[in-house]
Formats: structure tokens, C-alpha cells, sequence
């Protein structure tokens, strides 16, 4: 499937970090840790950012250690950062707040 793999302009991420401060730019990706009130949240958190993904086709790296679960965002194939890895992101964020409210 083909995608648009236009790279960020540094002016898009700076706006995407100034809107989403809990997300940091560390080593050519975008990565946010997020700490979940029980395990169980933090698991049902990734099966909701896992299904977004899939949808997305568009697959973040994931970590869990307890009751934190980390997101790490790239487009391997752009080389670097594009919209699909903020607009996954935003999602998650949007996500968490989803499960939260619901535990």
C-alpha cells in the first residue's frame, strides 16, 4: 500500500510537541510514556492502540513494564518522522483518556 511519505517540517513537529508536551523527540522518533492506574488498564490501553494501528496499518514499538506502557513512533519507510506518527499519537492520547475514565 502506498503512502504519503513526506517528512515532517520541523515547524509541524515543534506545533505537534507544543500541543502534546508529554510526547518527546528522542533519536529521530517521538516517544511517550504513559503510567496506567492498574496493569490491566495499561494492557487494555495497548489492545486499543494495537486495533488503532492495525487500522492504520501503521504499527508503533511497544513497551510494557507494569503500569507503564511506552510509545515509540517513526515511519521506518520515510526515514523519519511523518503525519501518520502525530496522528497516531494524538490518537493514543487520546485513548488513554479513554481507558482512564473507564477504570
Amino acid at each position: 500500500m502506498a503512502y504519503d511519505r513526506t517528512l515532517l517540517a520541523p515547524e509541524a513537529l515543534q506545533s505537534f510537541l507544543a500541543q502534546h508536551p508529554e510526547w518527546k523527540h528522542e533519536g529521530g522518533m517521538i516517544r511517550r510514556t504513559y503510567e496506567a492506574p492498574s496493569f490491566l488498564a495499561g494492557i487494555a490501553f495497548v489492545e486499543k492502540v494495537a486495533q488503532a494501528a492495525e487500522k492504520a496499518d501503521h504499527h508503533p514499538d511497544i513497551d510494557i513494564r507494569w503500569r507503564k506502557v511506552t510509545l515509540a513512533l517513526v515511519t521506518h519507510d520515510a526515514g523519519g518522522l511523518t503525519f501518520r506518527d502525530t496522528a497516531l499519537a494524538a490518537e493514543a492520547d487520546r485513548l488513554f483518556a479513554e481507558v482512564v475514565r473507564a477504570k
